[in-house]
């Protein structure tokens, strides 16, 4: 029995969308789509960057500021001609809800399990705080916990984050169903005995009922 949900956020819940204006018209969708991976790919190796910042990228989730330096570094690599102030404004709009988009049934599926009183948590592997891209979907007090690995410390897929997460909703890990993208960081939920499904991070118009289709499946709606 699936007692609470723990979903991932990005690729997952939401999607990083930037448009054609992002942060010049010179951005075409090929570039747009490459810097978007550069910046949200969760699986991402180090192999981009000066062997220095090796430590700081396996880091870079736990610290902002450590966040901030790598991304930069980062964006500076993947072989466009950015200018400094294009690669901040990158950097920053990265925080912006204007550029996250929900998936078609993010809401759906939040405000069915709150009428179940399912519980749910939003486990994610981020160095800034994500509530107010719920907030303007108007579904942040639908999500009991948002368990993020910058304020915790841990990041996924280290099972103290998942073990957190169900605590703090009240579930055991077995009575639990973590979502999320990427079996990398969000299968480690395994570790502690706490199922795992998987949806594909494609462009939210391509993805219409990946999650209510995922609840469906493990019984939890």
């Amino acid at each position: 029995m699936i007692n609470g949900v723990l979903f991932d956020f990005s690729g997952t819940l939401f999607r990083f969308e930037p448009g054609p204006g992002w942060p010049a018209t010179t951005f075409d969708e090929t570039m747009r789509e490459r810097l978007t991976t550069v910046l949200t790919s969760p699986a991402l190796s180090a192999d981009h960057l000066p062997p220095d910042l090796a430590d700081a990228w396996a880091r870079r989730d736990l610290d902002p500021s450590v966040h901030r330096t790598v991304y930069l570094a980062s964006l500076a690599s993947t072989g466009y001609e950015l200018t400094p102030e294009q690669t901040e404004v990158v950097y920053e709009s990265l925080s912006s809800p204007d550029v996250w988009y929900p998936y078609p049934d993010t809401a759906e599926v939040l405000r069915a399990l709150a009428a179940a009183e399912v519980p749910v948590a939003v486990v994610s592997n981020i160095a800034w705080d994500i509530r107010p891209m719920f907030r303007k979907l108007g579904v942040e007090d639908l999500v009991a916990e948002y368990v993020l690995s910058y304020v915790e410390g841990v990041a996924k897929p280290d099972p103290k984050i998942f073990t957190l997460a169900c605590q703090r909703i009240g579930v055991a890990p077995e009575q639990a169903v973590m979502v999320g993208d990427s079996p990398e960081a969000d299968g480690g939920a395994s570790a502690i005995g706490c199922r795992s499904v998987f949806v594909d991070p494609v462009h939210t118009a391509s993805r219409p009922s990946a999650l209510r289709a995922a609840m469906a499946d493990v019984g939890a709606l």
